[in-house]
């Protein structure tokens, strides 16, 4: 599997990256397999990128962009007819994981990829109870900085590859 595209998290007047799918587990508990969403990449294959933030201590889900399977725009409100603006994120309960800062190995796979800093939250129905904060290594000064997809493939209208 390719490195993934993540979700974006507003944590502490910063915005970093996800990697992590919380959604998935909403479309699990509403009786899907799978996301509602057409993969678009090799890179993107849950179709969508989400966008969270923790206020208050709760994890809010404040965005959704992707084209769901039918060909409709997908949305925050159309996903959650009536929240157009945010939705709190009850139905999680795990640890997220955010890295941060400068990349030490790049693994084309998922979301494997080690950086300086992992933060980890703990959340449990939406609140979160717990932070820990791993020191993972030093990256030399040339290294890039912040979490990126190295390659992928883009997706056609009939789910080809485009080479």
């Amino acid at each position: 599997m390719t490195a993934q595209i993540p979700d974006s998290i507003l944590y502490e007047n910063e915005s970093l990256s996800l990697c992590d799918e919380p959604l998935s587990v909403w479309f699990e508990l509403n009786d899907m397999e799978e996301s509602p969403f057409k993969a678009t990449s090799s890179a993107n294959w849950r179709g969508y990128v989400a966008t969270w933030e923790i206020i208050n201590r709760r994890l809010y889900l404040v965005e959704v962009e992707g084209t769901f399977k039918d060909g409709r725009h997908g949305s925050l409100a159309a996903l959650f007819p009536g929240f157009p603006d945010r939705v709190f994120a009850h139905w999680y309960s795990g640890r997220l994981r955010i890295p941060r800062d400068k990349l030490l190995n790049y693994v084309h796979m998922g979301y494997a990829s080690e950086y300086e800093q992992d933060i980890f939250l703990d959340i449990d129905c939406g609140v979160l109870t717990h932070v820990d904060i791993k020191e993972n290594g030093k990256a030399p000064p040339d290294a890039d900085d912040g979490y990126q997809v190295m390659a992928a493939t883009m997706f056609g209208e009939i789910g080809r590859a485009h080479v």
